[in-house]
C-alpha cells in the first residue's frame, strides 16, 4: 500500500465515522497528510487528520481518533492503529499491503514517481543565461545544474517544459567585450572596463584567422567585426560547455532580436499610451512602484535609449506571447531586486504577477585543502564550469551543486568530492545503485530470474520494512520538490534511500542470495525483488538529477 493508497483509506474511513454521526464529511481535508513517525516503533506512518478535523466535527479529537482507529482496523492491508496524545493516530501495515509498493516500482519501471500535479501547464523555465562575454562561472554552473534538474521534475509532475536560455546580446556590456578583443588581438592591456583572461586572447586569435584583415578596417567596422564573430564564437564555447555538463536548452533567445525587430519601442509605445509609463527629468519611468517595487524604474533613459528592463519588459510580453502560463526566471545573487520589477511588468501589460516566479540562487565557492580556491586557468580571478568540471567530474559536480537549497550560499570542497568513499554524497548513492545492479548479476550467474510473484509479505524484518517505506516516498518527495522547486529534496532522499539499503545488506540474517550450494528459498526471492525495486528508485532519481546510474564502480 502507498502512502498515497493509505491516504485515500484514511479519507473514507474518516467519512464513514462522519456518517455514523450524521455528520457532512465536507468537513474533511481534500488531501488526508500521512507522514512516517520519527520513532519506528510508533509505527509505519502516521496521521493527525483527528486533531484537524475532530473540533470541527463537534469531537473531542481523540474520541475521533478512536472512531477512525475502530474502522481503519478492521481494514484490508492494516495491521495495528494506534491512538497516542491527544489525537494522533499511528498506523502499522500489514507485510503483504506494504509490498504492494513494490510491486509498483516493477511495473511502472522508469515510470515510477511521475505524476499529473502540473499536467496541462505550459511552463518557461529561464536560466543560466550567463552575458555571452566570457565562460560559465560558478553560479551560472549551479543553475546549470539546478535548473535542469528542476525542469526534469517539473516535466515529471505533466508539466510542458520549455527550456530557455535569455543571451543577453545587447547593450554595453557587448561593447567592451568587442573593445577587449581589439586590444588583445593588437598585443594592448584590456581596457580598464573590459574584460581579461586567456579566453580573450584565444577568441581575438580565432577572429583573426577568420578575418586576417580586421585591424585594418574603420574603426566602427572593425568593432562590429570583433563583436559579431567574438560574440558567435564565445556563445559556441558556452553551448558547448553545458551540453558537456548535460544541460541543453530548448530555446536560445536573443536579447538583440526584441530591439532589431521593433519590439521593444512598439511595447514602451503602448506602455506610454496606457498611462502605464510617465515622463520625468527627459526619461520614461514605469510605474512600478504601484505594483509593489520598492520605486519607479527607468525604462527609457534620457538619452532616448532604452535601459536593461526594456528588453525584460519585451521578452516578458513574448514569453506570454508564446503561451506560457508560467514564467520562471533562476537568477543570480544581485538579481534580488528583479523579482518586484518583473512581477511590475507583468502587471503593467494587466497580466497576474504570479505568472512571474523568480528564483535566486546564493554564490558558490570552491575550497581545497581548507582554502578557497581563486584562480581560474582561463578565465583570470573567475572561476568557471570548466574548471569545477575539471577536478571532479560531471557527476560529481552535478550532484553537489542540486543537493543544497539555492537560498543558501554553498562552499564545494573539491577534496571531499574526489573521495571513493561514503562521505562523498554523490559516490555513496552511485555506489548503492551499482552493488545492487552487481547482485542482480550474481543472481542470474546462480541461475535466478527476477520473480514478480514472489511472496513479499515475507519482508517483515524492520530494516526490510524501513526500505519499504522510503522506497514509497519517491512520488510524495518527487512531487513536492517540483512544487516548492526544490530539487535538493531528490538528492536527499536518494541518500536516504541508499543508507536504507546498506543497512539492510548490514543486517547478517538478512542473506539476498542463496549461500554455497543452498537451494533459493521464498526469502531469497522477495529480498531479491526488494533489491531491484530498490535499484530501480535510485535509477529514476539520478536521472532526474541528470547524474548517471553506474552498473559497475
Amino acid at each position: 500500500m502507498t502512502p498515497a493508497a493509505l491516504a485515500d483509506l484514511v479519507r473514507s474511513s474518516a467519512v464513514q465515522v462522519l456518517a455514523a454521526r450524521g455528520i457532512d464529511d465536507a468537513i474533511l481535508p481534500e488531501q488526508v497528510t500521512i507522514e512516517r513517525p520519527r520513532n519506528p516503533e510508533h509505527g509505519d506512518y502516521a496521521t493527525n487528520l483527528a486533531m484537524q478535523v475532530g473540533k470541527k466535527a463537534g469531537m473531542n479529537p481523540r474520541e475521533f481518533a478512536v472512531e477512525l482507529a475502530a474502522v481503519l482496523a478492521g481494514a484490508d492491508g492494516i495491521d495495528a492503529a494506534d491512538v497516542a496524545g491527544p489525537g494522533f493516530l499511528n498506523l502499522r501495515l500489514a507485510a503483504d499491503a506494504q509490498g504492494e509498493v513494490i510491486s509498483q516500482v516493477l511495473s511502472a519501471g522508469d515510470g515510477y514517481g511521475l505524476g499529473d500535479a502540473l499536467a496541462g501547464t505550459k511552463i518557461n523555465l529561464e536560466f543560466v543565461s550567463a552575458n555571452p562575454t566570457g565562460p560559465i562561472h560558478l553560479g551560472g554552473t549551479r543553475w546549470a545544474a539546478v535548473g535542469d534538474a528542476l525542469g526534469r521534475m517539473l516535466s515529471a509532475q505533466g508539466a510542458a517544459v520549455t527550456r530557455e536560455y535569455y543571451f543577453n546580446d545587447h547593450g554595453a556590456q557587448i561593447d567592451r567585450f568587442a573593445r577587449s578583443l581589439i586590444a588583445a588581438a593588437k598585443g594592448e592591456p584590456a581596457p580598464e572596463d573590459g574584460y581579461a583572461g586567456g579566453y580573450i586572447s584565444d577568441i581575438a586569435a580565432e577572429v583573426i584567422r577568420q578575418e586576417p584583415s580586421a585591424l585594418s578596417l574603420p574603426e566602427a567596422e572593425c568593432q562590429e567585426t570583433f563583436r559579431r564573430i567574438g560574440i558567435d564564437l564565445m556563445f559556441a564555447e558556452i553551448k558547448q560547455s553545458l551540453h558537456d555538463f548535460g544541460t541543453d536548452f530548448d530555446v536560445y533567445f536573443h536579447e538583440n532580436s526584441l530591439h532589431e525587430n521593433g519590439e521593444v519601442a512598439r511595447l514602451v509605445a503602448e506602455l506610454k499610451d496606457n498611462g502605464k509609463l510617465y515622463e520625468e527629468d527627459g526619461a520614461w519611468w514605469l510605474r512600478s512602484s504601484d505594483y509593489g517595487d520598492d520605486k519607479d524604474r527607468v525604462v527609457i533613459k534620457g538619452d532616448g535609449n532604452p535601459a536593461y528592463i526594456a528588453g525584460d519588459i519585451a521578452y516578458f510580453h513574448d514569453k506570454r506571447s508564446r503561451g506560457f502560463d508560467l514564467c520562471i526566471y533562476m537568477l543570480g545573487a544581485d538579481h534580488h531586486g528583479y523579482i518586484a520589477r518583473l512581477k511590475a511588468a507583468a502587471a503593467a501589460f494587466g497580466d497576474d504577477p504570479a505568472v512571474v516566479e523568480v528564483l535566486i540562487g546564493q554564490m558558490v565557492n570552491l575550497v581545497s585543502e581548507g582554502k578557497p580556491v581563486r584562480m581560474s586557468k582561463r578565465a583570470g580571478t573567475v572561476i568557471t564550469m570548466e574548471d569545477l568540471v575539471g577536478a571532479v567530474g560531471v557527476d560529481a559536480a552535478r550532484y553537489e551543486l542540486i543537493r543544497y537549497s539555492v537560498d543558501s550560499a554553498l562552499d564545494v570542497d573539491l577534496d571531499l568530492l574526489r573521495k571513493h568513499s561514503n562521505d562523498n554524497p554523490v559516490y555513496y548513492v552511485q555506489y548503492a545503485h551499482a552493488r545492487l545492479s552487481s547482485l542482480q548479476r550474481n543472481a542470474a550467474d546462480l541461475g535466478l530470474k527476477l520473480d514478480p510473484n514472489a511472496d513479499l509479505g515475507l519482508l517483515t524484518h524492520q530494516r526490510e520494512g524501513e526500505l519499504i517505506r522510503t522506497i514509497g516516498e519517491f512520488p510524495k518527495i518527487l512531487r513536492k520538490a517540483a512544487e516548492l522547486r526544490e530539487p535538493h529534496r531528490v538528492a536527499r532522499y536518494l541518500e536516504e534511500l541508499a543508507g536504507a539499503f546498506h543497512r539492510v545488506f548490514a543486517v547478517r540474517e538478512l542473506k539476498i542470495l542463496p549461500q554455497g550450494d543452498d537451494e533459493a528459498t521464498p526469502q531469497n526471492h522477495a529480498r531479491l525483488v526488494l533489491c531491484e525495486a530498490t535499484r530501480q528508485v535510485l535509477a529514476n532519481g539520478l536521472s532526474l538529477l541528470g547524474v548517471s546510474a553506474p552498473e559497475r564502480m
